[in-house]
Parts: structure tokens; sequence; C-alpha cells
């Protein structure tokens, strides 16, 4: 059990069986009334934010989530298969579970996925991915206006915008937080 007084950003913990986790947490002391913690926190399944000021001496569960690496499998036209890279056990996860991540991952590429209570709820891609470029317009000679870009599609099927230099057949570094072109691989 978990105490309010004893929140830290990151943790986790239950409220009627949804786990929650810490964006923001305060400590305050008034000079009337009793202390309490107003505190800033979002369902790790649903997404949702909420902000409520709980007593310090109020007791929640803690929410173990699981997180594990897996290699992404294949994709049979409905499921994404993933494997899990030290009991080789394969995890289905429908397309809502891994629609941010997906884009970015390749076959055989490894994922890292959160798990509460056995069940997949985050799929995450590595923070950087070095992908080639599989169709983009060739670049217009004079073209040189400062930070001119282009639409280029990359191995996985992502759109990425990348300078006019760039062509098709390169490999390029992504950032897969934000999308955006980082540079030659």
């Amino acid at each position: 059990m978990i105490f309010a007084s004893e929140f830290r950003k990151g943790m986790t913990f239950e409220i009627d069986g949804n786990p929650y986790v810490v964006l923001d947490f305060q400590h305050v002391k008034p000079g009337k009334g009793a202390a309490f913690v107003r505190t800033k926190y979002k369902n790790i399944l649903s997404g949702a934010i909420r902000e409520e000021a709980f007593n310090p001496n109020d007791k929640f569960p803690k929410a173990h989530i699981e997180t594990k690496n897996m290699q992404y499998l294949y994709n049979d036209g409905e499921l994404y298969y993933f494997m899990d890279e030290t009991t080789y056990e394969q995890t289905p996860l429908m397309a809502d579970q891994v629609e941010d991540a997906i884009q970015w991952l390749r076959e055989n590429d490894v994922a890292t996925i959160k798990f509460y209570k056995n069940s997949a709820f985050l799929v995450e891609a590595p923070n950087f991915a070095e992908l080639k470029i599989i169709e983009t317009e060739p670049g217009v000679k004079g073209d040189t206006a400062t930070n001119v870009t282009k639409a280029a599609t990359v191995e996985t099927g992502a759109v990425v915008q990348v300078p006019i230099f760039i062509e098709s057949g390169e490999i390029i570094k992504i950032d897969t937080r934000t999308g955006e072109y980082l540079g030659r691989a």
C-alpha cells in the first residue's frame, strides 16, 4: 500500500481497480485546516487525466506495471504478433493497441510493451529508427530556400518530411517520438 504523502512523479497506484500514474503532486500545509496532497494523475488504460486533493494518510494499492522487450514478428491483416525474447511466447495485439508504434517498426524490430495484470496496454517503438526511403520526389535544382522539405515514404509506410537533397533508397534516422527527420544514417 502507498500513502498519498509518498506520491512522486511516475509512481503508479490503483483507485477502484483502475491503474493511474502520478503526473504532478504538491504537498500543501495551509495556515488553517489539515494538510493535503494536491495530485494530477492519469489513467494508464484510458489516458484520462484528473486532478484531486488527497488526505496524506489515504492509502492506495500499488499498480504493478510490467515492461517487456518484445520482437515484432508479423501482421496477419488483423492482429500484430510480438514475441517475448526470453520465453519465446507470442502475444497478438489489436491495431488500436499498436497504432502509434507500428509505423516505425519493421519485422524483427524490438519494441517495449507495457502490461497491467498480464494485459498489454502500450507499445513503444525505440526512440530512434533507421529506415530506408522507398519513395520521394526528386529535389528541384536551384530550390535552395532555407528549410525546404518534401514528403518521403519509408519502408514501414510512414511519411516523414525530409530535406530536398534526400533521395529514394537512402537510409535516414528518425525520432519516433516526434516523427522528425534527424539525418542520414
